[in-house]
């Protein structure tokens, strides 16, 4: 599981952290920002202003002093004292910051004098670290440590729910195995919430479709070969009823109708007990011609167009050859040449053998479009009226997916249908 939950979850987290380092380092350089220019330059700027308020009430008040700063009084007309720098008393009135000499100055002129405060920039480094670069260290630990331990609680908390996902999703779909869920198999760290909950409903449903799907295959098989002991005595005895010279005209029809509605469904136990086979175990394969096949079944649909203006051809365009059940085919083509016979009162039909499929082709009513997007639905039959049971088309596309053999359906309404098995694999 490539994007399972605790990936995403660590992907979370990193992220939270990366945006909230982000948001406290910028925070950080803000608040250093504001120690250095805004609070320097108002704390001089009141200290000026203190300053001279005190010395125009005390003209021997002594000149501000402090751990972070030194001052200078320069009297008007007076020269600057030899301990004043001169690029410092050269400045004019105002805050300078002397970046290359790592100090700020503030100037200020007053009554009877100039003043000069001289920050050292160092010791201001200093202070911003202590007030401004250690609490942002302090946070982003405190950042870590709360984001290491909510990854840790939550993936705790979906460790669970990612051992199930990765269970099932190791699941074969023919057989998946459900027996890793039974609540005995459980690891000990699933505990007792919604994960265990969940894993026992899905043990619960993977053991009722199991009972489904093998009462569905059991029912298919055992009907299947049910239905195949009286259809044999009804396809014998109706063999005997035909080599009978006295029958009348009505009786040779309703035979033939008997012969044909026998053929019709053995076909379809055929295909059941193909399909009630496991997809992993098919049925005997041999080595045939595909145009046997296609000679078989348009003999044993020949009857279904007697009385009618319609011409039945086999063109063989090539002449394949497939290691595959033949049965299977048979069957296929079985279903749909029924079809065409069925539906083409006029006309012709052909049966075209290519290099990798074989089509049949009709001239009778066609599909509409809604007619054909349901065309392979199990029961269902655009004309009420005809006969059978709406199961042709829907297991000639099982079979075909079952084999690697895919129908496609063409038609036009009143112009016909083109019906092409595809020998994919």
């Amino acid at each position: 599981m490539p994007q399972g939950l605790p990936r995403k979850i660590r992907i979370a987290f990193l992220l939270q952290v990366v945006l909230v380092s982000l948001a406290v380092i910028v925070a950080g350089w803000l608040v250093s920002l504001v120690i250095r220019v805004g609070f320097i330059r108002s704390a001089s700027e009141a200290e000026a202003a203190d300053y001279f308020a005190r010395k125009s009430m005390d003209v021997g008040y002594s000149l501000p002093h402090g751990r972070n700063f030194k001052s200078w009084f320069v009297p008007d007309g007076e020269k600057a004292p030899a301990s004043l720098p001169a690029n410092i008393a050269s400045l004019p009135v105002g805050h300078h910051d002397l970046r290359e000499r790592d100090m700020q100055v503030r100037v200020a002129h007053g009554d009877g004098g100039t003043l000069f405060i001289v920050y050292d920039q160092e010791r201001i480094d200093r202070l911003m670290y202590a007030y401004a670069v250690l609490p942002v260290a302090l946070g982003l630990g405190a950042v870590f440590a709360v984001s290491l331990l909510s990854y840790r609680v939550s993936k705790r908390l979906v460790t669970p729910v990612n051992w199930l996902a990765r269970e099932v999703a190791a699941w074969d779909p023919r057989q998946p195995n459900i027996g890793a869920l039974a609540p005995h198999r459980l690891p000990p760290d699933i505990g007792s919430g919604e994960a265990r909950q969940l894993a026992k409903a899905l043990h619960t449903l993977g053991e009722r479709v199991e009972s489904f799907v093998a009462r569905e295959r059991n029912f298919t098989r055992d009907a299947s070969h049910e239905l195949r002991t009286p259809l044999t005595v009804i396809r014998v005895a109706a063999d005997l009823l035909e080599a009978e010279r006295e029958l009348s005209p009505r009786g040779e029809r309703s035979l033939r109708r008997i012969q044909r509605a026998s053929r019709d469904m053995e076909q379809v136990i055929d295909a059941f007990l193909i399909l009630a086979r496991e997809a992993d175990i098919e049925p005997q394969a041999e080595h045939f011609a595909v145009s046997d096949i296609v000679a078989e079944e348009v003999d044993k649909v020949q009857p279904l167009l007697e009385g009618k203006p319609v011409a039945l051809h086999v063109v063989k365009d090539a002449e394949p050859e497939l290691h595959a059940p033949s049965r299977v085919l048979s069957v296929m083509l079985g279903n749909l040449l029924s079809n065409a016979c069925q539906y083409t009162d006029k006309g012709d039909i052909e049966v075209r053998i290519q290099k990798d499929r074989v089509s049949v082709r009709d001239t009778g009513i066609g599909m509409s479009r809604e007619t054909l997007q349901r065309a392979f639905d199990p029961f269902y039959r655009a004309d009420q009226d005809t006969g059978g049971m709406g199961l042709g088309l829907s297991v000639v596309r099982r079979l075909g997916e079952r084999f690697g053999w895919p129908v496609v359906l063409e038609s036009v309404p009143g112009s016909g249908t083109l019906a092409t098995i595809q020998f994919v694999r």
